[in-house]
């Protein structure tokens, strides 16, 4: 039994582009996002990688990543679950400010511990724990389920959402967890064991030619 799980996160964004807090605002994929998306897909298709269902947000760049992913497979015929379970956090008043415009309004040191911290959010926002609290249930109560009994998952989301999932899958403590970034479009490939637990891990490299 495989127990695959693979996570990615959308490829960049035409608000990832314009250095934006993004959140729940909804802009599409840049051309460079898609070819992101693009080459996920190429990669995992070239590894022998295949995918019996994939989750998804509620928002249109990690569906579109999914979908671009797929058809780079050859799975587009595959059930894809979309859940608002797995949306990027909600960056509240910071949602469409430049980041750069915001470290000067409210301080870089207070910024950097809205982005980073695990349980800080921003005005009108989530935090890392409130993020958390929504996508471990769902990754546990719908998720979870399908990678045991041996369907082969991708799972297409969002920076903040895959930080709350990795957290946990590797065991990063709530001061780890603050280093971590997940690059855009670069799949990561769990595979569990029979606990739940992490048996073995890759990631895919940027500088891979597919």
């Amino acid at each position: 039994m495989e127990r695959l799980l693979v996570l990615a996160r959308h490829g960049q964004s035409e608000w990832n582009l314009k250095n934006l807090f993004t959140g729940w605002r909804n802009p599409d994929l840049t051309a460079l996002g898609v070819e992101e998306a693009r080459k996920a897909g190429r990669w995992l298709k070239s590894e022998g990688y295949g995918f019996d269902v994939a989750f998804t947000s509620d928002l249109g760049r990690a569906q579109r990543t999914c979908a671009l992913m797929l058809e780079e497979m050859g799975s587009t015929d595959i059930e894809v679950i979309r859940s608002q379970a797995l949306n990027e956090r909600d960056y509240g008043e910071l949602s469409g400010l430049n980041k750069d415009d915001a470290r000067e309004r409210w301080g870089a040191e207070q910024v950097h511990l809205w982005r980073r911290s695990y349980d800080v959010p921003p005005p009108g926002g989530e935090s890392l724990k409130d993020t958390a609290a929504r996508v471990l249930p769902f990754y546990i109560e719908r998720i979870l389920p399908r990678v045991m009994a041996g369907d082969r998952v991708l799972v297409a989301a969002h920076g903040n959402s895959l930080r709350a999932l990795v957290m946990v899958l590797d065991h990063m403590t709530t001061q780890t967890i603050a280093g971590l970034e997940i690059a855009t479009g670069v799949p990561l490939v769990y595979r569990l064991a029979s606990d739940t637990t992490v048996a073995a891990k890759s990631v895919l490299e940027r500088d891979i030619d597919v």
